[in-house]
């Protein structure tokens, strides 16, 4: 795994600040700890940082072709890079290393843009074209590794894999966008493709860009979807028998081209199904006791170890568990420095964590990640398709003002049994099944955002709802039905803009490489097109994965209540993190920056100390926030502080 970082001037051949490069280069040491590549000529400038998997000795960067006219910087692993080399020696191209990076190259000069569709795994990387004078971006289908730019008034486009890069050129304006601020305290994080900075954009998974010198920046490309097309139900009474014994094959597959390396390999095991078939699969295809780690919680809530350890004792696993507790939430401010923009995940602190114990024995680490989404393991999932069912038989014409009314009069109970919880239920049943789904999985609620902002900040954002992330996304959805659709919506917000934002900068901290067997888009493509039924049976999710995998492990394992992987935040920051969250909530920044207004933030804290209400979330939410505004917007630009705005 690795950084990439450079700069294009689009109209100009003048030298570029072969400095402020190498700086944004070396700021991404701890993506790639083992070495160092720049190359710069007029107008252009590309670097590199390394960490050496494949062909530890030739694998350098920036990599070029035989004549030197085309270049790459790349972060990731194309996994079938050996067939695709035969491929291309067929074609006549000439290979010098026998590292993956190299394929890139010679697929771009056979087949131009559509190379990124031969490409099997995970990436992004910039292709400079001397002979073409263009630069190529490209990001892999799921979003499993990052990419920013940003288009300055200058003319120049600046890229990198983290935005800290990109944070020290003078030229970039640290404004801070109001409607990603609108997003970020909605889910938690801000969505594709925006970020925190208006200038700075992500470059979307499954997209690409190609800047042509002389020419005006064009949209990005979308190369790749979830093409959720259910395959044809075959009338044999074994059908769902073929599938689940197709899925282990695929599964195990995905596993094993996942396992090259030339450094030691692990895995992750939190004793939840995804990783622990990601485990098992491992523990059939090596010949050593596959390396295995772990995190524990001194709460028994939220602990998972001894599931873990089921598994580990089941396939002899070298395991190892470190236990999070409370004294870690000092890990507060470190995690604000590394995610570039406010994040509030919390569970960002184990991952972070079972990455550093990961990072002690192993280099590369596999994951269970992509498995709820793909296999529609996550418990909202059912109580959507429950009010989908109710929704359906009414128009929302009579749906809005019925269920509207009722659900404003309806008194709120978060104390009362689940039955008596009906307020909410009845705020759904008032909505279109979109913004059913937004409200579900939302981290503050409307009302709740409405009492946070400032009047200054509902006058920025103009009307902008949060919403409208999973409206374009549910536009251009192939999804034919209820399950599927939110399927797609978290494939296309939740996995890229949480998930996966959080185990790659939580892992790149450490230097370690994390790939994500379930997120294989062959693997994603297959899954799409099983019937719903096959994913969502009654209320047991993972349902033909469960069945598949019973003969690889405990019955406990497949079939126990889904913990997640969480921290007990609401006691935490009534105890170990109430003095750290009310000096964060009393920041001069938070209120300086004329966001919020601060009646609001005082009684979300005081609902949350009495224990009237959990709002863990929100008040992690502007926590993160401030550390943010602290140690990154603020942050001094190539010598000069720059205020947020």
């Amino acid at each position: 795994m690795c950084a990439i970082a450079g700069i294009f001037d689009l109209y100009r051949h003048a030298e570029i600040d072969t400095e402020l490069l190498r700086h944004m280069t070396d700021i991404q040491r701890h993506r790639g700890p083992d070495g160092r590549g720049v190359h710069h000529e007029p107008g252009l400038g590309l670097g590199h940082r390394r960490l050496a998997i494949i062909d530890l000795a030739g694998g350098q960067q920036p990599l070029f072709n035989e004549n030197h006219t085309v270049a790459v910087v790349f972060n990731g692993e194309i996994y079938n890079f050996a067939v695709l080399k035969r491929t291309l020696e067929q074609y006549g191209h000439i290979f010098r290393t026998h590292c993956d990076t190299e394929v890139i190259v010679h697929a771009w000069e056979q087949w131009g843009e559509a190379c990124v569709g031969h490409f099997r795994g995970m990436f992004a990387f910039a292709i400079w074209d001397r002979k073409q004078q263009c630069v190529f971006l490209a990001r892999d289908r799921l979003g499993v590794k990052p990419l920013h730019y940003a288009c300055l008034a200058d003319g120049q486009v600046v890229f990198a894999s983290e935005m800290k890069a990109l944070l020290l050129h003078a030229g970039l304006r640290r404004e801070l966008d109001p409607l990603a601020i609108e997003e970020y305290f909605a889910y938690g994080y801000v969505a594709e493709p925006r970020t925190i900075f208006r200038q700075i954009r992500k470059l979307e998974s499954g997209h690409t860009l190609l800047l042509r010198k002389g020419f005006e920046p064009p949209a990005p490309r979308r190369y790749w979807d979830v093409p959720f097309r259910v395959h044809p139900v075959a009338t044999d009474a074994n059908y769902a028998v073929h599938c689940e014994e197709e899925l282990m094959a695929r599964l195990r597959e995905a596993v094993h081209i996942r396992m090259v390396a030339e450094v030691p390999l692990g895995a992750f095991l939190s004793g939840g199904v995804d990783s622990s078939a990601v485990v098992a699969m491992m523990a059939q295809l090596s010949s050593q006791p596959v390396n295995t780690c772990s995190i524990a919680f001194d709460d028994a809530r939220f602990d998972e170890s001894r599931y873990a350890h089921l598994v580990a004792q089941r396939y002899q696993t070298r395991h190892h568990c470190q236990t999070v507790r409370q004294h870690d939430v000092d890990l507060v401010d470190q995690l604000a420095g590394l995610y570039d923009e406010p994040f509030a995940d919390s569970s960002a602190l184990p991952t972070y964590r079972v990455c550093q114990l990961a990072r002690q024995r192993v280099t590369v680490a596999l994951s269970g990640d992509g498995g709820d989404e793909n296999l529609a393991g996550y418990r909202r999932y059912r109580g959507h398709l429950r009010e989908e069912r109710w929704r359906s038989m009414l128009p929302l014409g009579l749906r809005q003002p019925l269920f509207g009314t009722l659900g404003r009069l309806y008194p709120k109970a978060d104390w009362a049994p689940r039955p008596l919880r009906a307020k909410t239920t009845l705020q759904a049943l008032a909505r279109d099944s979109v913004e059913a789904y937004f409200h579900t999985v939302a981290i503050m609620n409307d009302t709740q955002r409405q009492r946070l902002f400032s009047p200054a900040l509902h006058n920025a954002l103009a009307g902008y709802h949060a919403v409208e992330v999973m409206r374009r996304h549910a536009a251009e959805s192939p999804a034919q039905d209820a399950l599927s659709m939110v399927q797609y919506l978290d494939l296309k917000t939740y996995l890229p803009g949480d998930i996966l934002t959080k185990v790659d900068r939580a892992s790149m901290a450490h230097g370690l490489e994390v790939r994500s067997p379930l997120l294989d888009h062959q693997l994603v493509e297959w899954l799409s097109g099983l019937p719903p039924a096959f994913k969502l049976h009654g209320d047991s999710g993972k349902h033909l994965f469960k069945r598949a995998l019973g003969p690889y492990l405990p019955h406990d394992v497949l079939y126990r209540r889904k913990m997640g992987f969480s921290v007990p935040l609401a006691d935490w920051m009534r105890g170990p993190l109430r003095a750290r969250l009310q000096a964060s909530l009393d920041s001069p920044l938070l209120a300086d920056c004329g966001w919020f207004d601060r009646a609001g933030v005082r009684e979300l804290l005081a609902r949350h100390l009495s224990g009237r209400s959990d709002h863990s979330a929100p008040l992690w939410s502007l926590m993160m926030f401030e550390s943010f505004l602290r140690q990154t917007a603020a942050a001094p630009s190539s010598g000069r502080q720059r205020q947020a705005a």
